[in-house]
């Protein structure tokens, strides 16, 4: 049983989008706090009423986010 949810973080041209590994969730915003916020609220939102043992998650998971940073050459 899976613990956390992971997330990938990347620089678009003008947001930062967020994409979940584990889920099919996806977001974007201007800023890390705001991105923070959307992917929480996304998270939760596509498992509100789900079993989350049905899916492979503990009952309270947590969100690991990583962040792609562009080689400095």
């Amino acid at each position: 049983m899976r613990r956390t949810i992971q997330v990938r973080i990347s620089r678009g041209d003008s947001l930062f989008v967020a994409e979940c590994l584990d889920l099919p969730v996806v977001t974007q915003a201007a800023t890390l706090d705001e991105l923070a916020f959307n992917i929480r609220e996304a998270i939760g939102l596509h498992l509100d009423g789900e079993d989350l043992t049905a899916l492979g998650f503990s009952s309270n998971p947590t969100i690991l986010a990583t962040m792609e940073l562009e080689a400095v050459a």
